[in-house]
């Protein structure tokens, strides 16, 4: 079917002569072809968003329907790649055009002639269903890539498959009718089926105390990073790969600045995974459609990196998808939607923009796969509100679809507080979930938690009267608050990102530090009235637990049972002197 074009608006084109066409129906636009999407029908004409730049075209030109979805090849050679919003890979573009995209450039995303060494768990004669593992191909060191029946195959029983060295385009296996390669094909605005979706149980551990500790994400959950500028949003997110327990990460760049993307594309493939020491691409897919990139390819971008995260996931991996930043994605709505000329809704983005936000997030999941393996993809979305703004409608609207709310405060950031995460407006509807998993680490997990929280806030509301009156004029039990307070927030929740050992603290070292800093408040609470406040300020112990976060991991136990033990010791000793100075 081929139609022509009346009218063009930026990326949106208008052509007539479609009749027939589906919604999301991908179209080859003008005669170089430039890639374009069907977003709105009406009898014979079409609304189609192109995702390439659309300067020079003019009236006349024919659009020629492909009768497809905009899809992405799912296949042996994803991992370690680096992709636009629809899957055209930059590194071999770069190769092909130079440092420049060039309008109309085809590329395919999977490489072609290389051939992968294809090991089959099924034999002839098997009947396989679709989803069903039928082999897999040592991708990276990191990454056994297990190839699927396609997930809308049906059912066969295979007549031939064989271990040996294959492209992707050569079939691995046949069935009476159809042949398996070594990839497939799916739709990115569809979500992929599974069998059994599970309640959040289990904590996606991320060896950050303040998000594990105080607001945890369950796998298979979702998460918000809102914040400002400079406000360390994107050092979360590197340091949420690198530690998090998630055996592929799916890193979406979505209208970041181009200086940004350029730093996560070199640090990227220099971050060494920690738990086998090779490079961190190794479990990685990029995809990068910084802010100069088309409009509409951005809108696409976190579809295509969801779709991808999900092709993992079948695999029984466990998932952690990050995007950065869903309000540039909701901004490429807005633009779309202005030149659709649509009703806009608050601040102009389009009224629509609420279900957009729940049909991304809602793809996550801890799940049974339809091969009977457990997977788990967790979504966890940057915002970046204009001037810090939380009430404006892309933070809003994200907090009505995830569960967790990782606030970054711009006043914490200027203390140099990093993560800069505010404990007090921040919160995780997770925390019942994942106790019973908590409690196996300990039985204290919660309580702890509770308490440091009550401190914490007790420290907020002393804040204005402090201001006014000083510290000195508090009775001895709010300046001993004040001062746990202060322990809890430079000891427990800063945390160094570029310590060798403080970047990661495991979860029992976490509960260890935790309980440590409260039983120092507690312990002290029970005798202050008959102590001077100026001994507890001095108090030697209070440099071994600021030195607690630089403790190696084999050496916690020793370490932090000798501090309990110094705590007693050293408030006994306080105790004594002032009952001597008392009996004087």
């Amino acid at each position: 079917m081929e139609g022509k074009i009346i009218r063009i608006s930026g990326p949106v084109v208008e052509a007539v002569g479609m009749k027939g066409s589906k919604m999301y129906e991908l179209v080859k636009v003008s005669d170089e072809e430039l890639m374009g999407e069907i977003i709105q029908l009406q009898e014979d004409r079409a609304v189609i968003q192109v995702y390439e730049d659309t300067t020079g075209l003019k009236p006349g030109e024919k659009i020629i329907s492909t009768g497809r979805p905009l899809s992405v090849k799912l296949g042996v050679g994803l991992t370690s790649g680096i992709y636009d919003g629809v899957q055209r890979p930059l590194n071999l573009i770069r190769d092909q055009t130079g440092d420049y995209i060039r309008r109309g450039v085809k590329v395919e995303p999977l490489i072609q002639k290389k051939k992968w060494h294809f090991v089959p768990l099924k034999n002839k004669g098997d009947t396989v269903k679709s989803g069903d593992i039928i082999g897999y191909v040592k991708e990276t060191e990191l990454i056994e890539h297990r190839i699927l029946v396609p997930p809308d195959f049906g059912e066969g029983k295979l007549e031939h498959i064989e271990e040996g060295d294959f492209t992707i385009n050569d079939p691995v296996a046949k069935t009476e009718d159809k042949e398996i390669k070594m990839y497939h094909e799916w739709p990115v605005r569809k979500p992929r089926p599974v069998t059994k979706k599970f309640e959040p149980s289990i904590p996606m551990l991320t060896g950050q105390r303040v998000l594990d500790t105080f607001f945890p994400i369950a796998k298979g959950g979702t998460a918000a990073i809102p914040g400002g500028f400079g406000t360390g949003k994107t050092v979360i997110q590197h340091q949420l790969a690198k530690w998090a327990d998630a055996e592929v990460v799916v890193y979406v760049g979505c209208g970041e600045r181009g200086n940004e993307m350029t730093d996560v594309l070199t640090e990227f493939p220099e971050l060494k995974d920690p738990k086998t020491g090779r490079p961190l691409m190794e479990r990685t897919v990029l995809i990068a459609n910084t802010s100069n990139m088309p409009v509409a390819a951005r809108e696409a971008s976190i579809y295509t990196g969801v779709t991808i995260a999900e092709y993992y996931r079948d695999m029984g991996y466990s998932v952690a998808l990050m995007a950065d930043s869903t309000s540039r994605w909701a901004e490429a709505l807005r633009e779309i939607s202005g030149r659709l000329e649509e009703m806009p809704g608050e601040e102009g983005y389009p009224a629509y923009l609420a279900s957009k936000l729940a049909e991304f997030y809602e793809r996550s999941g801890r799940v049974i796969t339809l091969n009977g393996k457990e997977g788990s993809l967790s979504i966890i979305g940057a915002v970046s509100p204009p001037g810090s703004d939380f009430s404006e409608p892309v933070t809003q609207n994200t907090l009505r679809v995830t569960k967790v709310f990782w606030a970054l405060d711009r006043e914490l950031k200027d203390r140099r507080h990093f993560p800069s995460v505010n404990w007090l407006t921040s919160y995780s509807l997770y925390l019942k979930d994942v106790e019973s998993w908590w409690n196996n680490v300990s039985k204290d997990w919660s309580s702890l938690r509770i308490r440091a929280m009550q401190l914490l806030q007790k420290e907020e509301e002393l804040k204005e009267i402090v201001q006014l009156v000083g510290p000195d004029a508090l009775p001895k039990k709010e300046r001993l608050a004040l001062e746990a307070a202060k322990i809890l927030r430079e000891d427990f929740l800063q945390q160094s990102a570029f310590h060798r050992i403080d970047t990661y603290c495991s979860q029992k070292k976490q509960v260890w530090m935790l309980r440590i800093c409260l039983m120092f408040y507690e312990n002290l609470l029970n005798v202050i009235s008959s102590l001077e406040f100026e001994d507890i300020v001095t108090m030697k112990v209070k440099e071994e637990i600021a030195r607690m976060k630089i403790v190696p991991e084999e050496e916690v136990d020793k370490r932090f049972t000798k501090i309990e033990k110094d705590i007693v010791e050293e408030i006994e000793k306080l105790r004594s002197k002032s009952s001597e100075n008392a009996e004087k």
